[in-house]
């Protein structure tokens, strides 16, 4: 897999400008930062997929193998970082918020690849990227996926039709399990109940969906709600914004 253009010797940037964009399982030696500029990009691990709308950055540890696709047209960069020699980067994948100074860094530094005589602008956007990259909880926009091997089955059936209605009587009952024991193995795998799993895996397929430019009233249908308001309340509840205003304030940032 791309190993990046280097900037200094502790930082690479891999740049992509697409209509689409899938890559195959890989990793990096180093860790990543993923930023979309516009689109929205997925990634999947094997304990679950994160979305990246342009409000937001992934963090992926060094050596995680992932795959990452887009579900239209992206451009987005990506910073190799060397982040052996700094204890305090996280070990886990995750979100982050991208502030608009985070944003311009990001970019600027782009912009430095095949500058080799600029190593002192390039080492200071550095040092103020790491400093202004906050690891404080985002808002969640990950699925976890359940490693059990029937459950796991079933959650991939479920995300291929999530207007699908299902009680969790009818998901206990499929996978041949009482109420009570479907319940805990969910919780226990998941770290969520049916009902939000369910909740957080339509929203983060509403955001590709919106990334598509599909209207309120589509998203809302395809995403299992009965009307753009209900839809809309829940994107409200979870993410503080309505679904335009959510990617109007990204672009705008």
């Amino acid at each position: 897999m791309q190993s990046g253009v280097s900037v200094t010797e502790d930082v690479a940037v891999i740049a992509h400008d697409d209509h689409h964009f899938s890559s195959p399982r890989h990793s990096h030696h180093r860790a990543q930062l993923l930023y979309a500029v516009s689109g929205v990009i997925s990634l999947t691990t094997s304990s679950g997929t994160w979305v990246v709308p342009p409000s937001r950055a992934v963090w992926l540890p060094p050596n995680l193998e992932h795959v990452t696709t887009s579900h239209t047209s992206v451009q987005f960069r990506s910073l190799l970082i060397d982040a052996e020699s700094d204890a305090a980067l996280p070990k886990d994948c995750m979100v982050v918020e991208v502030t608009p100074l985070l944003r311009e860094l990001i970019l600027r530094l782009a912009e430095l690849v095949g500058q080799p005589d600029r190593p002192e602008m390039a080492n200071g956007v550095i040092r103020l990227l790491l400093l202004e990259l906050s690891f404080l909880p985002a808002q969640p926009l990950n699925l976890p996926m359940p490693t059990h091997t029937a459950l796991a089955e079933f959650c991939h059936w479920m995300r291929k039709d999530l207007a699908r209605e299902l009680s969790i009587e009818q998901a206990a009952q499929q996978l041949h399990m009482s109420r009570a024991t479907f319940m805990r193995l969910f919780q226990r795998e998941t770290g969520l109940s049916f009902g939000k799993w369910r909740q957080q895996a339509r929203m983060l397929k509403a955001l590709a969906l919106l990334a598509e430019e599909k209207s309120v009233l589509e998203v809302a249908l395809e995403c299992g709600y009965d009307s753009p308001s209900a839809f809309s309340a829940m994107f409200r509840r979870s993410l503080g914004r309505s679904p335009r205003d959510y990617f109007q304030s990204a672009l705008t940032a």
